[in-house]
């Protein structure tokens, strides 16, 4: 698929920076990098050029050009890209430039990706990987992104559906030509086998599923406690910076606060909560209930003390932690900090993040990490287990597997698709 329009894009950072990326792609990028830096670079190789508006003959910047003729480019079209200086008029007087020429239009949000994917650059789970790897703010997000974006969960997915065509087809030759003597005998044992590996490869990526799709949205660590033992000095401190407001004054947070940290190279967010006790008055109770019900899908409490007393409720895992060590010491099975000093906190970092990564695992070994992807292989296997049920007529068995490899194309965008690809596309930025 070519389009027959040309787009362009900034493909670095809005704002002042060293070195800015314009982007072309679409029929008509090498004539346009023509208008601007006066020739066409030899395809694939860098080359300095002198940029000039094309209408007025002023020089805009002096850069460097590159030309890559489609369809070998990254996405499947002719594809230009410029590097500048990364100064606002230098950038906005090259837009402009480009935005003059007849048939140049500013792309959409992901168009340049989505024609990449359009033309066979990438699959719509790369895609969705490469919006992933844009967004990584830990090594563990950054390794997992990038784990799929360079096609492992695309190789995985084509090795499943050439073994469910395999079976499929064993299944159609028993339907369409039973009567042929050179069509073997249909073997439900046969199929089975092939199936058997298959369902059991699924199962494997589904039971790591969880930790995959929790990787890319982050551990939830709630710090409870009563009001002024500590809670928002501890979370102040984590983050260096003044997030909560600190005061000797109970009741005085009231709503919660979040925090994103990295922890060991993984997501952590850490919520900073009401005191939990009897509300003065309402603003405080609603703070409360808030508190509560956030706690029923949190990864892990830290339950903060100065007098070494127990959680209060034992249906989350908790970590007790003795504040102000300084004042009086830790007991013992409990993490004692003085979030004033700074005594402890390595051993509370290190106690969150053992934790966080049973939870969430490395990144290496992740493949389906959505939604999107784990609802459709649980599709494919609910088509399996009526498969693998000798008792199913081999017409529903054919519709079945069928089934099953449409779920699984699902993932990789093999199918029609068109609400799944403009949800993805459309989170990309201008320039991608």
């Amino acid at each position: 698929m070519t389009s027959p329009d040309t787009i362009f894009a900034l493909g670095t950072g809005a704002g002042r920076a060293a070195v800015a990326v314009i982007r072309i792609s679409g029929p008509g990028a090498g004539e346009a990098l023509k208008a601007l830096a006066g020739r066409l670079p030899e395809p694939r190789r860098a080359t300095f050029v002198v940029l000039r508006d094309p209408a007025s003959g002023d020089m805009l910047d002096r850069g460097i050009a590159l030309f890559f003729p489609g369809p070998v480019s990254s996405t499947g079209e002719d594809y230009a890209e410029l590097q500048l200086h990364g100064g606002r008029a230098v950038v906005e007087g090259t837009l402009a430039a480009l935005q003059r020429l007849s048939g140049l239009r500013p792309a959409e949000p992901g168009e340049f990706a989505r024609r990449g994917f359009a033309n066979g650059k990438l699959d719509l789970s790369q895609a969705e990987a490469l919006a992933d790897l844009i967004d990584a703010q830990t090594e563990g997000q950054r390794r997992q992104a990038l784990r799929v974006a360079g096609g492992a969960l695309r190789h995985k997915v084509e090795g499943w559906r050439a073994a469910l065509v395999e079976a499929l087809g064993l299944v159609e030759a028993e339907l369409d030509f039973s009567d042929e003597f050179d069509v073997g005998a249909f073997s439900p044992a046969r199929l089975s086998a092939l199936l058997a590996p298959l369902a059991e490869e699924m199962r494997a990526a589904l039971r790591l599923a969880p930790a995959s799709e929790r990787m890319r949205d982050g551990f939830v660590v709630m710090i409870l406690g009563r009001p002024n033992v500590g809670k928002s000095t501890l979370i102040n401190t984590l983050v260096r910076r003044d997030l909560a407001i600190v005061s000797a004054i109970p009741g005085t947070t009231r709503d919660m606060i979040e925090a994103h940290l990295d922890i060991g190279g993984l997501p952590v967010t850490l919520i900073d909560t009401a005191g939990l006790r009897e509300a003065a008055d309402e603003i405080e109770r609603i703070g409360v209930d808030r508190t509560l019900a956030r706690i029923e899908s949190a990864d892990l409490a830290l339950w903060l003390s100065d007098s070494g007393e127990a959680p209060p409720r034992g249906d989350i895992e908790t970590l007790r932690v003795a504040t102000k060590i300084d004042l009086r010491p830790a007991s013992e099975g409990v993490i004692g900090i003085c979030a004033l000093s700074g005594e402890g906190l390595e051993t509370l970092a290190g106690a969150i993040e053992a934790r966080a990564r049973a939870c969430l695992g490395d990144g290496t070994e992740a493949l389906i990490v959505r939604e999107r992807h784990r609802e459709a292989l649980e599709r494919a296997l609910e088509s399996f287990e009526t498969v693998r049920s000798r008792d199913a007529p081999l017409e529903l068995q054919a519709e079945e597997l069928r089934r099953a490899a449409r779920a699984l194309g699902r993932i990789v965008g093999a199918v029609d698709v068109e609400d799944v690809l403009d949800a993805v596309f459309s989170r990309f930025c201008i320039g991608k």
